[in-house]
């Protein structure tokens, strides 16, 4: 697992042993980061369900402002702090060790606003339909956010959740790329 591109481009980031995380492939990572273009640059990230913070560090790498990192594993924690240290981004960095759905209700508490939110759940356990439902029931994000989300194609998403409409999917092998956005219109792209 390496960053793809910007200011720590080709270095590699501690990643687990054994079979608990399933962190995103450099190939699924370079295609969401594709998509989404220039939309990182100068913008505040959030990326739940962390895992080794392999992407809300590659956002960090291609420009953004600072990234919140939600991860609850301990060994997950200690990784993004060894991988946020090693790039050299701590200091535009949050982590935050909670669950994500009790995580987004602390982040409205503390009035986050995000413009790009990171999502890359366990494929099938239901978090996915759980984290959007507590999306809508807290103002973290503004009309325009982008969402990313990825996922497996078992568990395929309905076209507009409350605030959120998928704008572009991709599949990737048995893994798919939703972009939704908060206020905007569906279409699909696939």
């Amino acid at each position: 697992m390496r960053i793809i591109s910007g200011t720590s481009r080709g270095r590699r980031l501690a990643t687990p042993r054994g079979h608990a995380l399933r962190p995103t492939s450099d190939r699924v990572k370079e295609s969401i980061f594709n998509i989404l273009g220039e939309e990182v640059e100068g913008k505040v990230v959030l990326d739940l369900f962390a895992g080794t913070g392999n992407l809300g560090i590659e956002a960090l790498s291609r420009g953004s402002k600072k990234t919140f990192f939600v991860e609850r594993a301990r060994e997950s924690l200690r990784m993004i702090q060894r991988n946020l240290l090693q790039c050299g981004f701590s200091g535009q960095a949050e982590i935050i060790p909670k669950e994500v759905n009790r995580a987004i209700g602390i982040l409205e508490a503390s009035g986050e606003s995000f413009d790009l939110i990171l999502m890359d759940p366990p494929y099938e356990k239901g978090w996915i339909q759980r984290t959007l439902v507590k999306l809508n029931n807290h103002n973290i994000y503004h009309e325009g956010s982008v969402l990313v989300i990825e996922h497996g194609r078992r568990e395929p998403l309905p076209q507009k959740t409350g605030r959120w409409a998928v704008i572009k999917q991709r599949m990737i092998g048995d893994t798919i790329i939703s972009i939704l956005q908060a206020g905007g219109d569906s279409q699909e792209d696939k």
